[in-house]
């Protein structure tokens, strides 16, 4: 599902400053004769995504580095991020506000065509929700009831609280299901157009999508609202044609890159100049000890001889650059390559979890690992042999969550965002490394909690900010109390 994005974001999303008002005598002066008098609502949707996969999508050094997988090789520098900063982790908050922001607009501007325009609203709504979720779990509580609120017609708040992590969550479950029930009762007619760059326009995978988040969204929660969890994963699995499900690789969730400048994939754009990531040890080594066939497409042997290695995270001096193996062709060398957001595994993983918690989800939690272990095996151009040998093996279901978690981390590979929920969540991998080399020295025993909040809202919004900090327990920017979800011990 490539689309060509240089054609719809050539377009500079002006739709907000349109509002601001000039005298009559300054009208011809201030009026850009190649603007548009307004934004197409496809153009809106198209730059929310695609800038969300340019913060995220792009990671390596955080997210990647937090779940276990890529380290740094050239300038060790690690973890130096982790203090306030509106350049690198503060993107990422600000992708989540301007993006609603945008969306806000598209679905007023369409608000009085609503039944004409169903597809694109409610897509623009999984969308707001999505980011919502994403910014929570990498933050904790963030602004959320009173965000967007700044303009006197919305209630002039400037100085926005911010809400529990636990009402946030509720609330995106209660807005989710609201959507799917509204597409359950009838697609709409309309186009969502060229700047659906996720599914191409098509609706279904719209329902789907939302219907998936549904069910990661819940399970993150099993563990400290197990009723609610369970309530929301039996009501999506045991009705299939009212909320389906993404459950095969044509419908993954992935952003394909324009392929060419400004729009390579974010991977390979770092690599055109850089050569500072490699893989982690922990992760290699898993991936050798078990046979994982997934190995070759993840990851390169190094250089000087053919040997699969990596690097401890966190290592005071860089490695001879030649023995460590670097990322694998199919998520890095490819100039229009991906940015994942779902696959179709999870939801085979989340099901077997599911299932292992006394879930009816209309599959065993056998049959649900297998197949998804099957699908992350097709997603990385595995044979069908090779699958069979592992899941012989190293790779044979034992009726335990570990064994599936396992394997989620390592189909996870590149959605690194999720991976490093799933790791706060499980504390797999066991092995991960302490945040070491950190700004903070060895003061604690795990990889970051949370991202800092950024430094604009230290100073902007200080009294707010320093209150979620208060609140939290937040000591170094980045740990204090843990996630709402995260219920693991004896980490710090």
């Amino acid at each position: 599902m490539k689309i060509n994005i240089l054609k719809w974001l050539g377009i500079s999303l002006t739709a907000f400053a349109l509002t601001t008002g000039c005298t009559s005598s300054f009208d011809e002066i201030n009026t850009d004769p190649d603007a548009l008098s307004s934004v197409p609502p496809t153009n809106i949707l198209a730059d929310a995504i695609r800038s969300t996969a340019t913060q995220h999508g792009g990671d390596m050094d955080g997210y990647g580095t937090f779940a276990g997988y890529i380290v740094k090789i050239q300038y060790m520098d690690y973890l130096s991020g982790l203090i306030p900063s509106n350049n690198t982790y503060g993107n990422r908050w600000y992708n989540c506000y301007w993006g609603n922001k945008q969306l806000n607009t598209l679905l007023q501007n369409t608000e009085a065509s609503a039944d004409g325009t169903k597809n694109i609203r409610w897509a623009a709504k999984i969308w707001k929700n999505f980011m919502w979720i994403y910014t929570v779990d990498a933050w904790g509580d963030i602004p959320y009831s009173e965000a967007l609120k700044g303009e006197p017609e919305e209630g002039g708040v400037l100085l926005s609280k911010f809400d529990t992590q636990e009402s946030i969550y509720t609330d995106v479950l209660k807005n989710l299901k609201t959507i799917a029930d509204e597409m359950a009762a009838g697609i709409g007619d309309d186009n969502i157009g060229e700047g659906d760059f996720l599914f191409n326009g098509d609706p279904v995978l719209w329902q789907k999508f939302c219907n998936s988040l549904r069910l990661r969204t819940a399970m993150r929660i099993s563990g400290v609202a197990p009723a609610l969890a369970k309530q929301t994963i039996e009501e999506i699995c045991g009705n299939p044609n009212k909320y389906p499900l993404i459950e095969t690789n044509e419908e993954n969730a992935y952003f394909w890159w324009q392929g060419s400048s400004p729009y390579f994939e974010p991977w390979y754009d770092n690599k055109r100049t850089r050569d500072d990531h490699g893989l982690s040890d922990i992760f290699i080594n898993h991936l050798v000890s078990t046979n994982d066939p997934r190995l070759k497409a993840i990851a390169k042997p190094a250089t000087v001889d053919n040997v699969y290695r990596g690097f401890q995270n966190g290592a005071a001096t860089q490695p001879q650059l030649n023995t460590i193996s670097r990322i694998g062709a199919i998520y890095r060398d490819n100039p229009s390559g991906f940015t994942p957001f779902y696959k179709s595994c999870e939801t085979f993983y989340i099901k077997a979890e599911a299932a292992l918690l006394g879930y009816n989800v209309g599959i065993s939690a056998a049959n649900a690992y297998e197949k998804a272990v099957r699908l992350s095996m097709e997603d990385n151009g595995i044979s069908a042999a090779e699958t069979d040998a592992y899941l012989a093996a190293s790779g044979k279901w034992d009726n335990t969550k570990a064994r599936i978690w396992w394997d989620q981390w390592v189909a996870l590979f590149k959605e690194n965002h999720e991976a490093w929920c799933l790791y706060r969540r499980t504390g797999v991998p066991t092995t991960n490394y302490p945040s070491l080399n950190s700004v903070f020295g060895k003061t604690h025993t795990d990889q970051p909690f949370r991202l800092p909040y950024p430094q604009n809202q230290y100073n902007y919004n200080k009294d707010q900010v320093e209150l979620a900090v208060k609140n939290q327990g937040i000591v170094d920017y980045c740990w204090g109390k843990q996630l709402w979800w995260d219920t693991r011990q004896g980490v710090k």
